[in-house]
């Protein structure tokens, strides 16, 4: 059973493999849309450069990879604030739901909000008075499923929303992940493939006028699919002390390849401090940092985690996630 799995990997791993090389991939920036799906809302991830994509589950594992939410220690909730930049504010609520079966199911919401900002006019550059707003929402349900004591797979189906001013535009996207942990120092291999789905267009009263004037007509675009796979490993680790090191490779479909590496640092299990680094990430040129910290409410464990991201042309970016996995406090 074991080799089955690992040649069924192998042969996923392969056969996208081979689609990789030839093409970096950086003239297909922008040519996706509905990118906030895109944003990495795990704060443990976000510590570690995004290299999580086969690192242990909790449950912000939802977003990174659904298969490694089997490994939730209980059913919890999770919660984490995203500050992109400009104003733009990005939020993240899961709840999983640990089953009897070796299973989890869990329901998610990914919302980003712009804030206000001044409607303007080749007339009016200084703004009309008026003010718009942008809302990007994802409704989302995965289901993680433990096949053997090291295999495991995840699947998970989102509603997306998109609001600007009068536009809106929705599709369906889909995400899949096998994870594989083996027995050598925690090793463990995982592929993912997120947010494929079809195409969708902005729609509106405002459209549907100009169409009927001048013919104008949108295009079609397609959701920000992303091919991942990668490795984490335990080199280090004492009853007190834990160190995690991680790295994934990712292509979209939008943007060029790039590579991802992490470390976690664990002092008994009560203090975690994360870095990170990217690889081929166009206005990232600085490493990634985390801390985070186990405390608690009553019997329930409660983690507290923050993570920052200093880019080239958007400042420092910022993330701050709660979660807490209920009675499971083993102290």
């Amino acid at each position: 059973m074991r080799l089955t799995h690992l040649i069924f990997l192998t042969g996923l791993s392969i056969g996208s493999f081979g689609q990789i090389l030839p093409n970096f991939g950086g003239q297909r920036a922008g040519l996706s849309t509905l990118s906030f799906l895109k944003n990495d809302l795990n704060p443990t991830s976000f510590g570690m450069a995004g290299a999580s994509v086969a690192n242990k589950g909790n449950l912000y594992s939802g977003e990174n990879n659904p298969a490694a939410l089997v490994q939730i220690p209980n059913t919890g909730i999770a919660l984490s604030n995203y500050t992109v930049g400009a104003g733009v504010q990005q939020s993240f609520m899961s709840v999983g739901i640990k089953l009897a079966s070796e299973a989890v199911l869990a329901f998610s919401v990914n919302s980003l909000n712009s804030g206000a900002m001044d409607v303007r006019t080749e007339f009016e550059p200084n703004g009309t008075g008026q003010q718009f707003y942008v809302n990007n929402t994802a409704l989302g349900i995965n289901y993680s499923q433990k096949l053997s004591e090291r295999f495991s797979i995840g699947v998970g189906l989102k509603y997306v929303y998109e609001g600007i001013s009068t536009y809106r535009n929705h599709t369906v996207s889909g995400d899949i992940g096998f994870l594989y942990n083996t027995d050598y120092k925690d090793l463990t291999f995982a592929v993912v493939v997120k947010n494929f789905g079809g195409n969708s267009q902005m729609s509106g009263s405002d459209v549907e006028a100009e169409y009927n004037r001048t013919f104008v007509s949108l295009d079609k675009y397609t959701t920000p699919t992303i091919f991942k796979m990668g490795f984490s490993l335990v080199p280090y680790q004492t009853e007190t002390k834990k160190l995690l090191v991680a790295a994934e490779l990712n292509h979209p479909s939008d943007n060029a390849e790039n590579l991802r590496f992490g470390t976690e640092y664990s002092l008994r299990d009560l203090l975690f401090m994360r870095f990170g680094y990217k690889l081929s990430v166009k206005g990232q040129n600085y490493p990634t940092a985390g801390i985070g910290i186990k405390t608690r409410i009553g019997i329930h464990p409660m983690y507290i985690d923050y993570g920052i991201n200093p880019t080239n042309r958007m400042g420092v970016q910022h993330i701050f996630g709660i979660h807490m996995p209920f009675n499971n406090d083993k102290r």
